[in-house]
């Protein structure tokens, strides 16, 4: 599995247990790998996304919706949607970025033996 594949996954399972720390951490060296040009940029801006939408609890939010309630099928269709968003031709580079991040995050998310996120008591 490649490095960054890998990162990923360990980003996944931080976000997953709600560890925003180490997610962060995973943040930053993801961010080193994708470098900052169009392409960075987009990556970045779409794992920057998904810590943020899970630290203010963004129900609309895509991410928020498949951490609070596993839901293979729709991860399985928006995977799909997105390698389609990426093949076409018309997309700059910046866009190329973000979709390739949610393509990644969607594909550690359906490579998961268990995602049962640890719920405190509250």
């Amino acid at each position: 599995m490649p490095a960054r594949e890998m990162r990923m996954e360990m980003f996944l399972r931080a976000l997953m247990r709600r560890d925003f720390n180490k997610a962060k951490s995973h943040l930053e060296k993801l961010e080193k790998m994708v470098g900052n040009d169009e392409w960075g940029r987009g990556y970045s801006k779409a794992i920057n996304g998904f810590i943020s939408a899970l630290k203010d609890n963004d129900t609309d939010a895509l991410i928020v919706q498949l951490v609070k309630e596993v839901d293979h099928e729709k991860a399985k269709q928006l995977l799909s949607h997105f390698k389609e968003i990426l093949n076409q031709e018309f997309r700059d580079e910046y866009e190329k970025g973000y979709y390739t991040a949610w393509t990644e995050l969607l594909t550690a998310y359906l490579s998961q033996k268990t995602l049962g996120v640890k719920r405190g008591k509250r």
